[in-house]
């Protein structure tokens, strides 16, 4: 072989090899709390996700609740309620639950205003 053929084979060669280089992986043990703690994040971070949907926000602004408002009532909900609500969503059919996500999110804030928790809505009273 010649020089170049040489020096070709070994250009060949370490380029090969150099794309075989694996960088190490770091692995560690994940507790039953973090991976719950992890699942509730994510559920509240989906229903915000949800509430900044352009035609949610209209629907909820034309009930009078803004969506900030809304994703505060998020924040507020018991990691139980947002797994439900979150469910809710995910298996409503596209399109044809949207009345029962807003009625849900009606209930929701109905029911934080009766306990005192907020005031969206005059007409209820405090239990407080």
């Amino acid at each position: 072989m010649t020089k170049t053929m040489r020096s070709t084979a070994m250009a060949v060669l370490l380029s090969f090899s150099s794309s075989f280089i694996v960088a190490p992986v770091h692995a560690a043990i994940v507790s039953t709390e973090e991976a719950v703690v992890m699942h509730q994040q994510q559920d509240r971070s989906e229903l915000k996700q949800f509430f900044d949907r352009e035609d949610i926000a209209k629907a909820l602004q034309a009930h009078g609740v803004s969506p900030e408002v809304a994703k505060a009532r998020v924040d507020s909900m018991t990691e139980e309620e947002a797994q439900k609500l979150a469910a809710h969503i995910d298996n409503a059919p596209a399109g044809a639950g949207i009345l029962g996500i807003l009625f849900t999110v009606f209930i929701v804030l109905l029911v934080t205003d009766i306990l005192g928790l907020t005031k969206v809505f005059p007409f209820t009273r405090s239990v407080r």
